[in-house]
């Protein structure tokens, strides 16, 4: 399975093995599993049905995991290299259990970019099986290069036609999304209905495995991974919906109305007189932080540090023992759009933000409230359970 391009990911989550025309390439832990079960599972295969010695029969099937991975890198290198052409950088490919994704800085800036970009990788899949079966009939057959190529054909092909499914996360959804991006000229609504499809699309694959392992047609194994593949297509879909549900929010982001304000006591104020202070502001949930003898704001208060403090000691504990200095905390413009917002959050992940206008401190943004902000249901089902887990 193909997840293809996802973009602006904030964490990396494999190993860096090299670079291909500049753009490094990952492997994920998860291929490692991949690898050995193919390994054994192929070479047993081949083994029994060239009569081969055990290990030579491992030897090939380790053989056929790197002609897949191959096949897999340069099915990915086809949307990168085609990102390339369009101007949009590619960070890097990251090989996994089911297939492999491409992380590009930015997203197609237009329906026939989108489309071009996500029909690539298919293509380079279409014209390897042809490749590998044309190369498999000229070999003599019942020798392991005639199946290594059989296999590689068959693999490559299936991969082609099951990735250009119209439904997100495989590349078929990304060319349904340009054209109903194209129709409709909405680019998020155009990826909620793509995702929607995919999941679809994975209810009716589900559906489908059950009833032929239910006939005999496929085995237990067969079924049992086919519904991996179900479930990592159902969890990529949800997660397209859902972003594109956010990135509807993005130009509503003010950081006028959306960051805390900011109640400023000398450096030295005790816990609970600057709670009294709040409290006496009125302005709902204010931000306590402590100024030097200049005005300028040195540290920020920790809420979650502050309401550990015993009541009967806040009077007596000063605020900049609750507090973390503002030293290198990230800044935000409150002239910043909400995509800028956005992208500071995921380049800088922190739990609080200086909100600035100049070089003057006026609020402070919460990585809650704008999470709470960006998928308010998410948030409020969230927080509707937590009473019931304590």
């Amino acid at each position: 399975m193909d997840e293809t391009a996802r973009t602006r990911r904030a964490g990396r989550d494999g190993r860096l093995v090299g670079r291909v025309l500049g753009i490094p390439i990952y492997l994920n832990a998860s291929i490692y599993v991949l690898a050995a079960l193919v390994t054994f599972v192929y070479g047993d295969y081949v083994r029994a049905e060239l009569r081969l010695p055990a290990a030579a029969g491992y030897a090939v099937g380790l053989g056929f995991v790197v002609c897949l991975l191959g096949s897999v890198l340069l099915h990915e290198l086809g949307h990168a290299l085609t990102a390339r052409r369009f101007g949009i950088d590619v960070r890097g490919i990251t090989l996994e259990l089911l297939g492999g994704w491409t992380e590009m800085d930015r997203d197609a800036p237009g329906p026939r970019v989108d489309l071009l970009v996500s029909l690539a990788g298919p293509a380079v899949s279409l014209v390897l099986g042809g490749i590998a079966s044309a190369t498999a009939f000229a070999l003599p057959d019942r020798t392991v290069l005639d199946q290594i190529f059989f296999q590689l054909a068959a693999s490559n092909i299936i991969v082609a036609i099951f990735n250009v499914l119209p439904g997100l996360p495989l590349d078929g959804g990304r060319a349904l999304r340009a054209g109903v991006w194209a129709l409709i000229k909405d680019r998020n609504r155009a990826t909620e209905i793509a995702g929607w499809a995919g999941r679809l699309i994975a209810f009716a694959t589900g559906c489908v495995v059950v009833a032929l392992y239910q006939l005999r047609v496929v085995t237990l194994f067969g079924m049992l991974f086919v519904l991996l593949v179900v479930f990592t297509l159902w969890q990529g879909a949800g997660q397209s919906i859902r972003l594109a549900r956010m990135s509807r929010r993005f130009p509503l982001i003010d950081l006028r109305t959306l960051s805390r304000p900011v109640l400023v006591v000398p450096s030295g104020t005790s816990l609970g007189e600057a709670e009294r202070r709040a409290t006496q502001d009125g302005r709902p949930g204010i931000a306590m932080a402590a100024a030097d003898s200049s005005g300028r704001i040195v540290a920020l208060a920790d809420p979650i540090a502050a309401a550990r403090v015993p009541v009967d000691r806040r009077p007596w504990v000063p605020l900049d023992s609750v507090a973390r200095g503002v030293d290198g905390m990230p800044a935000l413009s409150v002239e910043a759009s909400g995509e800028q917002v956005v992208k500071a959050v995921q380049a800088h992940p922190g739990a609080q933000y200086l909100v600035t206008a100049g070089e003057d401190v006026v609020g402070v943004l919460d990585v809650g409230d704008l999470a709470a902000f960006l998928e308010p249901r998410r948030v409020a089902r969230w927080r509707a359970t937590v009473p019931a887990k304590k």
